[in-house]
């Protein structure tokens, strides 16, 4: 990856929140609560699942570059959505969100030619390195604020 589509995408992963947060700007517990389609998740559950993906992905890149060849463990994100009460308000996962994506971009902003080059193995995809980490961050809030733009259109 060069430097140019490199920094495209930090600039990308840094613009997520906020993207999230206008995908939500004026939503009542109607809109948090609505689907786009049976079996999708909600706003609310959408914004749970960030917080939670969002503190997942900052230990794997923290792991990508301290740790020698590490493996990274996937998880159940259906499974946290049924057991970690994806019903309750949104308020601190959408901190939780924020700020553990502020602090792990102000480290990508940090990290040398060689840790960029640093990989591990994830359980599930196999090699998994600190560009793709980014490629797949960089788009994941802003697939996820269209989720809840098209779940929230679904409100008369």
């Amino acid at each position: 990856m060069d430097r140019e589509t490199r920094e495209r995408l930090i600039e990308r992963y840094e613009q997520g929140y906020d993207e999230v947060v206008a995908a939500l700007e004026g939503a009542d517990d109607r809109h948090l609560d609505a689907r786009e389609a049976p079996g999708e998740w909600s706003p609310r559950e959408v914004v749970h699942h960030l917080a939670d993906s969002e503190m997942r992905s900052a230990l794997r890149l923290r792991r990508l570059i301290t740790a020698e060849e590490p493996e990274i463990i996937g998880y159940d994100q259906e499974e946290y959505a049924r057991r970690l009460y994806y019903n309750r308000p949104i308020a601190s996962s959408l901190a939780a969100f924020r700020y553990a994506r502020e602090s792990t971009a102000e480290i990508l902003r940090f990290l040398t030619e060689d840790e960029w080059l640093r990989t591990g193995t994830h359980s599930e995809y196999g090699e998994f390195s600190v560009y793709i980490w980014l490629d797949y961050y960089a788009n994941h809030a802003h697939d996820h604020a269209d989720q809840i733009r098209r779940a929230r259109a679904t409100v008369a």
